[in-house]
């Protein structure tokens, strides 16, 4: 059948006066969405229709979530189509998950400004992939509270009118290309320390300013690595001793090479190296991001890695302006050592008391 199909179907059939019993057309046909395999989803994807439960929904919807990553809509990212309360259009977005947000912010104006404003960040990582066409929010044309809080939550959408919707092969096309805009984001995403702009963070780093231009570690000022507490607007991070650890001994290393580390006033990043000597605005510099492998599996490490590196030299360096890219982590990576490679980004790791890596950090001197 196919998504077009499916998505005529639920504008024809769908009625939010007729109740959500199972036998309701409507109902059925939403229900029956998961168990489908005709519907060409990209690989990896599961779908789910939803269309309320003890009460039926002003703007039924189909969610499209990758199985191997964020799987709930109430939290992360995910894609979805939701229909505007007339039916009369059907928007393909990228959405925030809303309800885990209820608890903390309500399900009112605080909630929406919070979900706008994290998907502006969001829009940003996706920029550069707009296509003509694509706009910001869809209009669900009602007031509740439900399709308002999935207004804002959109990062980016394409609408489509239900009695002209494309053909299956362009429909294809915008799914795709919206996989691509989630895959962006979720790299953002995953880069985000703060959950609210105007939450407070406190870091393991002494930004107090140091003069000793001729130590190469003269701006670099551990916190003890014993564990400490982030303390983030109505949450908790514990950060473990091991990531403190990792940043000091490869600074001291670092510095053992030719290399200046700074964290002074460097925060969120994690380390800042220059040439010792040649620390002067507008030299080169090479950008640290320090990862943690857990249970000897690399993979989150190396996404989480990614994510912030790029957002980083995006959004914290001026245009023009492109620091060398280094994944520090706690242990081998394996294959992702060329992955990181082919991606312009330097690895490096400690093996038996010594530091290892890719070529590039070879070049820099900076592993053997």
């Amino acid at each position: 059948m196919g998504i077009r199909e499916l998505l005529d179907e639920v504008a024809v059939k769908y009625d939010r006066y007729a109740g959500s019993r199972r036998d309701v057309p409507g109902q059925q046909v939403l229900r029956e969405v998961a168990n489908r395999t005709d519907l060409l989803l990209p690989p990896g994807f599961a779908a789910e229709g939803h269309g309320g439960q003890t009460t039926p929904a002003a703007t039924p919807w189909i969610g499209l979530f990758d199985t191997r990553g964020n799987s709930d809509p109430k939290q992360g990212l995910y894609l979805a189509y939701i229909f505007s309360e007339d039916l009369k259009d059907v928007a393909l977005t990228l959405q925030q998950g809303i309800t885990s947000l209820e608890k903390r912010l309500g399900k009112g104006r605080a909630r929406e400004e919070h979900l706008r404003r994290h998907a502006s960040r969001l829009r940003r990582a996706v920029a550069a992939q707009r296509r003509q066409g694509w706009v910001d929010e869809p209009s669900l044309r009602d007031g509740s509270t439900r399709p308002r809080a999935y207004e804002a939550a959109s990062v980016i959408a394409r609408n489509y009118a239900t009695d002209r919707l494309p053909s299956e092969v362009d429909l294809q096309g915008d799914l795709m290309h919206a996989v691509d805009l989630l895959r962006s984001a979720e790299l953002a995403n995953e880069a985000w320390w703060i959950a609210d702009s105007s939450g407070t963070l406190e870091v393991g780093y002494d930004v107090s300013s140091h003069g000793d231009s001729d130590n190469p570690l003269a701006g670099f000022k551990p916190k003890d690595s014993s564990d400490y507490v982030a303390n983030i607007k109505a949450r908790q991070q514990v950060k473990r001793r091991s990531h403190e650890r990792l940043i000091k001994d490869f600074a001291i290393h670092s510095a053992s090479c030719g290399y200046a580390a700074k964290t002074d006033g460097q925060h969120p990043k994690d380390l800042v190296l220059s040439r010792h000597g040649a620390e002067s605005q507008g030299a080169d510099e090479w950008l640290v991001e320090a990862k943690v492998i857990r249970k000897g599996n690399p993979t989150e490490a190396v996404r989480q890695a990614v994510g912030q590196l790029f957002e980083y030299r995006h959004f914290l360096y001026p245009e023009g302006r492109n620091p060398h890219l280094i994944g520090l982590f706690s242990e081998e990576i394996g294959v992702y050592s060329g992955y990181l490679e082919h991606h312009g980004i330097a690895s490096i790791w400690q093996t038996s008391g010594e530091w290892v890596g890719s070529p590039l950090a070879r070049e820099w001197g900076l592993a053997g």
